[in-house]
């Protein structure tokens, strides 16, 4: 199992790996969050808050814990990177009304995690429409220096986008195991998805081909406490 640039962080045994994308590069933390020191942005991608009550909805009842859980998640790594910024690349929300069915602690600790940051929800398909009861400000995409953020991928380079959850099996020690991981080939990258409920569609789909044009990219997979770094092409 090969990582890339992999390094102990100080007083700490996770380890991170760094992810380069139009000549910047970024820590790939295991939480599937991408951190951009030079600017302290951190950014998350599909977090599809309120996936557990859109299915409850619908009768298919799921334990009601995923927002709780993304929350949870969401705040452990906004504590290892103390971020300036905050990007949510879309599909932060399951559906257009999920906003609305928040409790009131979870939209309070939504709260607590804007505190002095600025927030930037990007709009997705799943959540076109965020009101600005949630606080940040909403836009289309973001462009910072060569990079532009935005929820679905188009390949152009400089590209960081979510939507369509990347996963990769990978094989290890006589068996294979599938986890999320980044999808990159240094000039653009697709984020795995963040939220506790979220599916993932193996790189090696065509839709994953469409963007990077052929396997020659990079699947940066998510680990218990660091992140490993495998060619796409090794990967099924």
């Amino acid at each position: 199992m090969t990582a890339s640039a992999l390094a102990l962080r100080d007083g700490d045994e996770m380890r991170v790996s760094r992810v380069t994308v139009a000549d910047v590069g970024f820590v790939a933390d295991f939480s599937g969050a991408l951190f951009w020191e030079e600017q302290r942005l951190l950014v998350v991608s599909d977090l599809h808050l309120e996936k557990g009550s859109s299915f409850a909805a619908r009768g298919v009842l799921l334990p009601p814990y995923d927002t709780v859980a993304t929350l949870s998640r969401l705040a452990a790594v906004i504590a290892r990177h103390d971020p300036r910024q905050v990007i949510a690349l879309g599909d932060s929300f399951h559906d257009r009304d999920a906003h609305a069915r928040l409790s009131d602690p979870d939209r309070e600790a939504l709260a607590a995690l804007q505190v002095r940051r600025n927030w930037i929800w990007i709009a997705g398909n799943h959540d076109p429409a965020l009101p600005s009861s949630l606080g940040g400000v909403v836009a289309t995409e973001v462009a910072i220096g060569p990079i532009v953020f935005r929820h679905e991928p188009t390949g152009a380079a400089g590209e960081i986008a979510g939507h369509l959850h990347p996963k990769a099996r990978v094989p290890t020690r006589g068996r294979s195991i599938e986890r999320r991981c980044f999808a990159s080939d240094g000039e653009r990258a697709v984020m795995p998805a963040f939220g506790a409920y979220t599916g993932g569609l193996t790189i090696r789909d065509r839709a994953f081909a469409k963007i990077f044009g052929s396997p020659a990219f990079m699947a940066h997979v998510l680990g218990d406490n660091r992140v490993h770094a495998f060619a796409a092409s090794r990967c099924y």
